[in-house]
């Protein structure tokens, strides 16, 4: 057993908390097991601790060390939602991949949620032009009148969960009714059951991703006791970044420029100035994003896509991730603009929503401290401003 040791030997090899030591396991940075000896304890692989420590020996200085309190493997917030192991995405310990081979985003809602059944997104609210202005200003005025979380049973506060997510489906352009919300989005977009099956598929894959800016975002609204429309624009404000959840608006341009102009002189344009290809490589799955492929597996992307896919890992090593699936998806499915964007934050807030629930039953707002660096306060001028 000489290979593995116990939190308190990790904790003090990395000069860190255990929070910290969590993180890493749920990072998959970290490998754990149970202690033969103590089955209520864990022990922690030697080999996977010395190479963290070894890492972490670059640059200690008090200005790195703050800033990667933020950026790095903090701030740690505990949550059984969902995690990675080996590069793969569980959600509440259930392989995220294999979970989308059969499950509706409703059934996923229910695991999410710790809910009793299925989530009903069924939803008599009406919108204008469908679309992300729809969508936004839609929660906008529910988050100007919504109640505080404090106070309120969970099944009620599950209630309002699915209205909310019906709502934002339909103002993205579902139609209504009480069909899944998948054949919903499939029926207005006129899309055969075959079709129906990869939106499905897509929106389960999307539903959650640990703690992502978006979900800290809403879980900081939730903190406060913020209504969970308000938690939830919180966090759709934030997904909409194209750095984040917009991210296949990114590949969709890029895939434009391909159609256009031919998949070799676009790979020769990136390659010979150095910019990042939209959509590929993820530093969670550097061996590649098992969504990505997984939903890539479903259909056969346009043949110039497919090819510029297959010219691009292989000449920068980095492979597709959701971002690209999805952008693929929409093309291969004659979607309408922003359909991507409107299927990834309908089916995000299904795990926003899952975060904000899991957060109310933290008593503490969630306050980062900043780290001034600013001019020195003049403690002389403000005593003379005092006196005066």
């Amino acid at each position: 057993m000489g290979s593995w040791i116990s939190m308190a030997e990790a904790c003090r090899q990395l000069g860190v908390r255990p929070q910290t030591i969590y993180a890493y396991v749920s990072r998959g940075k970290l490998e754990v097991m149970p202690d033969p000896a103590d089955t209520r304890r864990s022990l922690y692989r030697a080999e996977d601790v010395a190479g963290l420590a070894k890492r972490k020996q670059a640059g200690r200085k008090h200005e790195t060390l703050a800033t990667n309190t933020l950026f790095g493997a903090e701030p740690s917030i505990p949550t059984s939602i969902s995690t990675f192991h080996r590069q793969r995405l569980y959600y509440r310990g259930q392989d995220a991949v294999t979970l989308a081979g059969s499950a509706s985003l409703e059934e996923t809602a229910q695991l999410l949620w710790n809910a009793d059944q299925p989530a009903d997104f069924s939803c008599a609210a009406r919108v204008g032009a469908p679309g992300r202005v729809a969508a936004f200003s839609s929660l906008g005025a529910l988050a100007a009148t919504g109640h505080s979380t404090h106070g309120r049973m969970t099944r009620v506060l599950h209630g309002e969960c699915q209205s909310l997510v019906g709502q934002l489906a339909n103002a993205f352009g579902a139609q209504h009714g009480k069909r899944p919300l998948h054949l919903r989005f499939a029926q207005a977009w006129k899309l055969s059951p075959q079709a129906a099956e990869l939106l499905r598929t897509a929106m389960v894959l999307l539903a959650d991703h640990e703690l992502t800016s978006s979900a800290f975002a809403a879980r900081i609204a939730a903190s406060t006791g913020a209504s969970l429309p308000a938690c939830l624009l919180s966090g759709l404000t934030t997904l909409s970044g194209p750095l984040h959840g917009d991210a296949s608006g990114r590949v969709k341009a890029l895939f434009n420029d391909v159609e256009r102009l031919g998949e070799d002189e676009v790979m020769a344009h990136y390659l010979s100035t150095g910019l990042p290809l939209a959509g590929f490589g993820h530093h969670l799955y550097p061996d590649g994003d098992p969504r990505a492929a997984a939903l890539l597996a479903l259909f056969e992307p346009a043949d110039v896509i497919s090819r510029f896919i297959e010219k691009a890992t292989q000449l920068t090593g980095l492979h597709p991730n959701i971002d690209v699936a999805l952008a693929a998806l929409a093309a291969h499915c004659k979607l309408p603009d922003d359909a991507a964007f409107g299927l990834f934050a309908t089916a995000r807030s299904v795990g926003l929503l899952a975060h904000c629930l899991e957060q109310l039953s933290v008593a503490q707002v969630i306050r980062p401290r900043g780290r001034y660096v600013g001019v020195a306060p003049d403690a002389g001028a403000g005593a003379a401003i005092g006196r005066g």
